[in-house]
């Protein structure tokens, strides 16, 4: 059995795989806008305290199955052990806005093993528009791919888009989150730095305590020292 990443962090180099969190940044198109303001100050309080106000699925987040399925798991029922170890990327760089990809683009680059590892991480190269209007046009899973990962023992999906689906074209249609939330796995979206990452490496997702439906995570990569 493989050593857990955390302990002995200090034989890896770490690196952080998540967007930060900005005041007025862009969140999910209908989700909560994000505000961070001074709540207390030094000089008028003698300490600094910030005020934030954001929905639970902002930046680089976790989705719980609850957040469409319901009766699904909480955040509550996710145990870390589900969120840290070994993790493959699959790299399908080169697709058009709006575009679906299937499984014969995610095997672009070689055949995937009948065995994957827990945590399957999708690379589209799409995290650079984070900031741009252009992250809500992002190319799409299909839902079949999906079905594929799960049955070769895929638990947790992680996407470097604002999801899986696609946004904006059907807000009641989320097939990818009913394949992967509806089989009790996770999903992981926004994941940024892909790009020079070794195909495999072993990561760790870790969520704000928080009991509901998702939450935003610092999403870490675990790589060997040199």
């Amino acid at each position: 059995m493989r050593a857990n990443p955390v302990e002995g962090a200090e034989r890896h180099n770490l690196r952080d795989l998540s967007h930060p969190i900005n005041d007025g940044m862009s969140a999910y198109p209908g989700d909560p806008e994000v505000h961070i303001a001074p709540a207390l100050t030094l000089d008028a309080d003698g300490v600094a305290v910030t005020r934030i106000d954001m929905g639970s699925h902002t930046g680089t987040h976790i989705d719980a199955p609850s957040h469409t399925i319901a009766g699904g798991r909480t955040m509550t029922d996710v145990g870390l052990e589900e969120l840290v170890g070994d993790a493959i990327v699959l790299r399908v760089t080169g697709l058009s806005e709006g575009e679906t990809y299937n499984w014969d683009a995610l095997e672009a680059h070689g055949e995937l093993p009948a065995k994957l590892p827990p945590i399957v991480i999708i690379d589209t190269g799409w995290s650079r528009w984070f900031l741009d209007d252009r992250r809500t046009r992002h190319p799409a899973l299909s839902p079949d791919a999906a079905r594929e990962l799960m049955a070769r023992g895929m638990r947790v999906l992680a996407v470097d888009t604002l999801s899986p689906d696609p946004t904006g074209s059907d807000s009641e249609a989320f097939p990818v989150h009913d394949v992967v939330l509806g089989s009790d796995g996770l999903i992981v979206e926004n994941i940024r730095g892909l790009e020079d990452l070794p195909s495999r490496f072993q990561v760790g997702f870790f969520p704000l305590r928080l009991g509901g439906d998702g939450a935003p995570v610092r999403a870490v990569a675990f790589l060997d020292a040199d």
